[in-house]
């Protein structure tokens, strides 16, 4: 989806019935790509793995689980009334 000149990611981790929100663009490949990628988790924390270089990033907090010193960004989500709402910050 997108947002002004923001392409945002959303994901439905079906298992646990949750939603997140993140930027779409790959920091390393500046491709927007992430929406593309595998969801899962590592060890309790959901992650989204890049469908590049399947570097991997928290879904809750954006930090790069793979060891680089990158991230990426997140935003809030709601759901009510069966609809997702994205929080996004106006800057």
């Amino acid at each position: 989806m997108k947002y002004k000149d923001d392409q945002i990611a959303l994901f439905h981790f079906t298992r646990k019935n949750e939603w997140y929100a993140t930027q779409n663009q790959c920091p390393h490949r500046q491709q927007m790509a992430l929406s593309r990628g595998m969801i899962g988790t590592a060890g309790e924390e959901p992650k989204v793995a890049c469908p590049f270089h399947k570097k991997t990033f928290s879904l809750q907090t954006g930090e790069c689980l793979s060891g680089d010193e990158c991230s990426i960004k997140t935003y809030p989500v709601r759901v009510e009334a069966g609809m997702v709402y994205i929080k996004v910050e106006e800057v």
